[in-house]
């Protein structure tokens, strides 16, 4: 049984609305641009102060609390260790190799850069007409921070004094391509072209094309009035309506850029991950998932201010007292929220963490909001634009534990690794399906120039080059 090591939960108090609001503004930040509000919070508020942080008696490590570190405590009994320590001190024990310990010393790697339009262009390139890259460009320059297109189709086409159909072409070509439905020109056709595409490789709700055609009713929940107006029982509209919720965004680019905008900006390079997971010996048994707190030290009320504020009968000092506690309370519960989260998608990742991309489990933010009984929208906020170092070294995006289509992806890199003459896209559909991966050719082909793999014929080329 999945074991853990955290600090005591807080959360178990009733919560105000100011404490909770501020919990999950703070939820989504990344531990750099947490660091520097709480660096503005110190440098505004005279009733907060920064003390030096407590050391582990054991180890003499830095830790988030005096006593001895969860790592010390539980060195032969956890399977998970959840352990947070400041930023600062991540370079000091960051391993570089799977086969290297916790105590092992290297500097994190660097997150790579890509903008959304660009990663959306290296999908379609091979299925885009020379002539139509202008065309491509154009649509993808004008995505909004939702991924969704910000002119009309029909400005393009006038632009380039061509027909829509070409431009819609093109437009339907990017919203095939990962995240799902990029360049549709609202959250509705965003949604319909996700349901589209997940419908040729799978079996969908029988509502769910009916539930969006009641858009408005959707976005309120209003399941009785749909069933009523579309002649569907309230059963089929509500399996209808938590697949949507479940499986489609309206507003794509947030699937994988988080908050980042679309627009060409690259996403933000985090030379320490927020997070960073390592195996806390050479048998590989316990892992250690160590939190990034953005301070070396712990956050206090300043004594003096307290005292004052006791003397003091105006109350000229309760509103500084004030936004302090409501602060160092909510750091507490969003440590609290990331840990439990860390810890829970560690146990059901595992596979993934210990043996790679193809033993990826299929995860929805829905279902491990559900396992911690946490809001959908909680999971999303601590996903967002967060990094993690897994115990090979290399940065990943935490929302990558959500990828659905990591594991296809793995599998086919597998295959053409292992292949004894070049297979074409229609041969790789097939291989993949006896696997167990229900896949179209076109999402073949998709996933392969996600993988920078060339086509059979350019394959066949190298191999005739290597044998001269």
């Amino acid at each position: 049984m999945l074991q853990q090591i955290q600090r005591p939960l807080t959360t178990q108090r009733p919560q105000t609305a100011a404490s909770l609001m501020q919990t999950m503004n703070l939820l989504h930040l990344t531990s750099d641009e947490l660091r520097q509000s709480i660096e503005r919070e110190l440098s505004e508020n005279p009733a907060l102060e920064l003390t030096n942080a407590p050391r582990c008696p054991a180890c003499g490590r830095k830790s988030a609390k005096p006593g001895i570190c969860p790592v010390c405590a539980a060195r032969s009994e956890a399977q998970v260790i959840v352990f947070s320590a400041p930023v600062a001190d991540f370079h000091e024990s960051v391993p570089g190799r799977r086969s290297e310990t916790y105590d092992s010393q290297q500097a994190p790697e660097a997150a790579e850069t890509i903008s959304l339009a660009a990663h959306l262009l290296g999908q379609i390139a091979a299925e885009l007409a020379l002539e139509d890259r202008p065309i491509a460009a154009h649509l993808l320059t004008a995505l909004d921070e939702d991924g969704l297109l910000g002119i009309p189709p029909s400005e393009v086409a006038a632009y380039f004094h061509m027909p829509m159909q070409r431009v819609e072409r093109v437009r339907q070509l990017i919203q095939r391509g990962e995240p799902l439905g990029c360049a549709s020109t609202s959250a509705r056709e965003a949604l319909s072209a996700q349901l589209h595409i997940l419908g040729e490789t799978q079996t969908l709700p029988c509502a769910a094309q009916v539930c969006l055609e009641h858009f408005e009713l959707l976005a309120h929940h209003n399941l009785g009035e749909i069933a009523k107006r579309s002649g569907f029982s309230l059963e089929e509209i509500e399996t209808a309506s938590h697949f949507i919720g479940a499986n489609l965004n309206p507003y794509p680019a947030r699937a994988w850029w988080g908050a980042q905008s679309g627009t060409g900006s690259p996403q933000p390079v985090y030379r320490t991950p927020d997070v960073v997971l390592r195996w806390l010996d050479a048998a590989g048994a316990a892992l250690v998932i160590e939190l990034a707190l953005p301070y070396a030290g712990q956050l206090r009320l300043n004594p003096l201010f307290k005292q004052a504020r006791a003397e003091d009968e105006t109350g000229a000092f309760d509103e500084a007292i004030g936004r302090a506690r409501l602060l160092i309370k909510s750091l507490r519960q969003r440590q609290t929220a990331l840990e439990m989260l860390m810890a829970r998608l560690a146990g059901l990742q595992r596979p993934f963490i210990v043996h790679g991309a193809s033993n990826m489990l299929p995860l929805t933010r829905a279902k491990l909001a559900a396992d911690l009984g946490f809001h959908e929208s909680t999971i999303s906020r601590a996903v967002a634009a967060k990094q993690v170092q897994l115990p090979d070294g290399h940065i990943i995006p935490l929302a990558r534990f959500f990828e659905r289509n990591l594991s296809a992806r793995s599998a086919l890199k597998n295959l053409i690794q292992h292949e004894n003459s070049p297979m074409s896209d229609e041969e790789l559909t097939k291989a993949l399906s006896k696997q167990g991966f229900t896949l179209s050719r076109r999402a073949v082909t998709k996933y392969r120039l996600m993988e920078g793999i060339p086509n059979s014929q350019e394959r066949s080329r190298e191999r005739r080059k290597k044998n001269l």
